[in-house]
This record gives structure tokens, sequence and C-alpha cells, in this order.
């Protein structure tokens, strides 16, 4: 039998012709048997699929072959296909949804403008050199980072990714504007626009992890700077990087340590929360 995998990257490049990389993307995935979510738009690609692994190592192969694709850093999951209800393939004005595309600057480098990558080595040498100067900066949605984040990161109240426009606009995070600040995300896709952002704002010192969480997590595991559980945006809602993880989220009804993240009151809910497996079948 085969081992499922999941697969996630992005690559910020100039698209032409959009709509043309969703048919292609749709036929590759489909023939594939993938299923998951990809977004094309003309600022680029992201997309989290899953299936078995000759299949998914197929439609690596396949995507990188489009010269704009062909350094996409790929990131293995565990997980498979069946993890996500089925395939979507759509174009949309952003690949992150950050309601205002014309604030993003894309070139065939990327997008412009961004924070200094730093490796998951090179921040935590950055902490042990500046030590509490470093503010990490979550970039995800809050619920996020009611499961898992960056030891004393700043979580934002954010509901969804176009809040986060609107709090660094309205001078949200401008305490930190003369301190290191570090972003972070699952990927690294919304920290691209994100720290391009901070630096548009004018903040002097801003980097973002390469590869976000997955990556930090992929080499120190537990044993680093990170605490928790990663969100994920699929039936396995969380997931994480060693045995011995910490769980810091609490139940929103009975404040019991939880990492589980549900649709609540019920399945056919829309409002995700932090909620025990308890109170969730009460």
């Amino acid at each position: 039998m085969a081992t499922p995998k999941i697969v996630l990257f992005y690559v910020f490049t100039p698209l032409s012709d959009p709509e043309a990389i969703r048919l292609w993307q749709l036929a590759l995935a489909s023939t594939s048997g993938l299923t998951g979510r990809i977004i094309v738009s003309p600022h680029g690609i992201n997309a989290t699929v899953g299936g078995d692994l000759p299949d998914v190592k197929r439609y690596v192969r396949a995507t990188r072959q489009y010269p704009a694709f062909a350094d996409a850093d790929i990131k293995w999951s565990e997980g498979g296909g069946a993890d996500f209800p089925r395939l979507s393939v759509k174009v949309r004005p952003e690949i992150v949804t950050f309601g205002d595309p014309s604030r993003v600057r894309v070139d065939a480098d990327g997008v412009v403008g961004t924070g200094v990558h730093l490796s998951p080595t090179q921040v935590n040498a950055l902490v042990q050199r500046r030590g509490d100067e470093v503010v990490f900066i979550d970039g995800r949605n809050a619920i996020e980072g009611q499961i898992g984040r960056f030891r004393n990161a700043v979580i934002p109240p954010a509901q969804t990714t176009r809040d986060l426009l609107d709090f660094v606009d309205g001078g949200r995070f401008d305490e930190y504007r003369d301190r290191p600040v570090i972003t972070y995300c699952t990927g690294g896709v919304r920290c691209e626009v994100l720290s391009a952002l901070l630096v548009e704002r004018g903040f002097s010192e801003v980097y973002q992890i390469d590869g976000g969480i997955v990556r930090y997590g992929e080499q120190y595991g537990d044993d680093g700077l990170w605490e928790g559980s990663m969100y994920v945006f699929d039936d396995r809602m969380s997931v994480d990087f060693s045995d011995h993880a910490a769980v810091i989220g609490r139940c929103s009804r009975c404040g019991n340590a939880t990492k589980n993240v549900a649709n609540f009151p019920d399945a056919e809910g829309r409002d995700l929360v932090v909620v025990c497996e308890g109170c969730l079948g009460a």
C-alpha cells in the first residue's frame, strides 16, 4: 500500500496568464488523484495537496518543469489526500488574501522589499545574541496562535489575514519599530507580505523565518523556541513536531489544556474554536 503524503509550497513570481496556470495545475493534480487547495494569482502560486507518495512526487516533478516554479521550496508532511474533502484550484487576486493586491510588488525574485530571510539556525543565533530585544510577530489568525507559538510572541487578534493589513496600517505594531522583529507563519507565505508591509511602514530591522514554522519545527522539534502544536488547514487540524510537544491551548468552555480545534457548537458550525474533546462531545 502506497504511503500517503502532503506537500505545501508557494512561489511569488509574476504570472501573465493565471487562468492557464490554473488549468494546467488542475489537470496535473486531478490526473494524479490528489486533493487539496491550489491558489493561482498574478503574484504566483500557493498550494497544499495530498495523495499517495508516487502520485505526489509525479505532481511535484511536473510542477517544477515550469521554469518559474523550478526552485519551489517543497515542504513534505505526514498525511494524505484523505485529509482534504476535495481538490480546489482557483484564480484569485492574491495568493494570500491581505485585501489589497496593489500593495504587493512581485518580480522574478519574489516579493519586493521583504524582511531578511533567516534560517532556523540564524533565528536561534539572533535570539541568543539579542535576547529579549527580539520580537516575534505571529502572521497567522489568532486561533492558530492559541495552540502553538514562538515563545513570548505577539499574537495579534486577527480573525482573517485581511486584519493584519489593518493592524500594520493602524499602527498596532509600531511600538516595535526600532527592535528586531521576526515574523512567522505556517510555511512562510503570509510573512512574505507581512514583512514587506512592516518594512514599508518604516520598521528598522525586519526578519522572516525561511520556510516558516514548518522548517523550524523540522530542525528543532520541541527543543527550540517553538511551543505547542502547529495548526494546519485540513482535517488533521494540528500537527506536533515531537512526542513531547507542550499542550498550551486552553478549552474555550472548561479551560482545560487541549490542542484540539474544531467547528463549534457542531461540525456544521463556521466558527473554529479551541475546545477539548470532552466539551466537544457534551
